[in-house]
This record gives C-alpha cells, structure tokens and sequence, in this order.
C-alpha cells in the first residue's frame, strides 16, 4: 500500500477504476433483485448516509494528518538551514584552519542537502545519503580535533555542530513519517462499501445514468490529494528547499 501511495496519480486512477466498478457492481446486484420499497429504502439511506459520513470523517482525518506532516517537512528544512547558518557564523570561534575547514565543509553539506530535497531517482539518492554520511564524519572530525582544548568558546561551535547533525536526522525522520497503510486501507474499505450502497440504492434510470460516476470522481480526487501531500518525493506539492538555497547563495558571496 505504502508503495502506490507514493505515486498519487497512480492512487487516482487505481481509486476511480475501484470504486467506478464497486458503484456498478452495487447496481448490478440491485438488478437482480427486488427493489427496495419505501420502507425498507428509508432503512437503507439511513446506513447509506452513515457509511458516506464516516467516509467524510476518515478522509478529512487522513487530510489533516498529510497536511501536518507536510508542514512538519517544511519547518524542518527552515530549522536545518538555520542550524548549518549559525554553525558558520560559530566557525569564527574556532582557530583560523579549522575554522576554513569547517566552512568549506559546511559549504559542500548544504549542496549534498539541498540534492536531498529535489532528486527524485532512488540510485542517486542512495549516493547523495553516502556523501552526506562522509561530510558529517568529516565535520565532527573537524570540531573535534578544535575541541582538543576545551574552552566555553569552542563548546559553543561544538554544541552548533550537534544541532547541524541532529537537524539532518529529523529531517530524515519526518520524510519516513507516512500515514500508516492501516488508514489508507480503512478508507479504502469504506469508500468501497459506500460506493457499493449508492449504486445499489439508485433507482433504474440513476443506474443507468452518469450519476453513478461523482462519487468515485469525488473520492479519487480526495485520496490523490492525500496522496500527494502525503508523498515526500512522488507528488507535485513537494518541500523545496527555499532557506536551504538562499543560505547557500549567501554563503557563496563571502
């Protein structure tokens, strides 16, 4: 499941073929038996109605857990550009090579993070998380060797140096935080069973109408939504790294 999900237009157009058969299969089954009386179709609005408002819920539920997660993304980058920013700025508090170093450092690190957030390609990424590794390794093997002799000063680039560090590491946390296949497979579930009342409960003429056809549109649409803030790397409403660049354009001009 977590594997469509991060194509949304393949979770659209997996979802409208679904459920487009599940409203057809619903009216199908009707054909083949007696229609529902008055009494008993006052009854059945009643689950039907009650199906397609837990639908709403489940999806306004599963919306606002993709759109808090997306702004999670977000803030984390700004906070990541702000930690490797005041990490430059502390270099000044270290002697004057390893302070050079640490900046040359820091300078390639932004590049190998801003790749972070807009390549796409797994092989690619794979080297992008390698490289990344290496320039940390690198960065607090710098900080260390200025940490040889300990002063309040160089704790404060020390300090810096682990909020550069944790910051990757959240950030790398937050794009691993989905909505659970469990959710997507609730909402699955019930989109399917309200798909399959409202084709059954329509009467001849809706049956054979294109009316039959809004619900699974609507639905789709909301799912490829989902899907799309959902996915960190798959949509097209994507974290670009916007204080990352400018740090790194500010950088280059010192």
């Amino acid at each position: 499941m977590t594997a469509l999900t991060g194509y949304p237009i393949a979770v659209f157009v997996v979802t409208l073929l679904v459920l487009s058969i599940s409203t057809r299969v619903g009216a199908a089954i009707a054909r083949t038996k007696r229609g529902l009386d008055e009494h008993t179709r006052e009854d059945f609005g009643v689950v039907q109605s009650a199906t397609l408002t837990l639908l709403g819920l489940i999806i306004g539920f599963s919306f606002s857990m993709a759109i808090s997660r997306h702004d999670q993304r977000k803030q984390l980058e700004a906070e990541e550009a702000n930690a490797i920013g005041t990490e430059y700025l502390r270099a000044d508090l270290l002697p004057s090579a390893d302070a050079a170093k640490v900046r040359g450092l820091l300078r390639r690190y932004i590049d190998q993070r801003i790749l972070f957030y807009t390549i796409r390609d797994a092989q690619r990424l794979a080297l992008i998380d390698t490289d990344t590794a290496a320039l940390q390794a690198d960065l607090w093997s710098a900080i260390r060797a200025a940490a040889a002799n300990p002063t309040p000063v160089v704790a404060l680039a020390v300090a810096g140096m682990n909020d550069v560090l944790n910051s990757q590491a959240y950030t790398l946390a937050a794009w691993g935080n989905r909505i659970p296949s469990s959710a997507w497979g609730l909402m699955a579930a019930i989109a399917i069973a309200g798909n399959l009342l409202m084709g059954y409960g329509a009467r001849r003429a809706e049956a054979e109408s294109m009316l039959l056809l809004v619900l699974p549109v609507l639905v789709a649409v909301a799912f490829l939504l989902i899907a799309d803030l959902d996915s960190p790397r798959g949509g097209l409403i994507r974290v670009a790294p916007q204080n990352l660049r400018s740090l790194a354009q500010s950088l280059r001009g010192q």
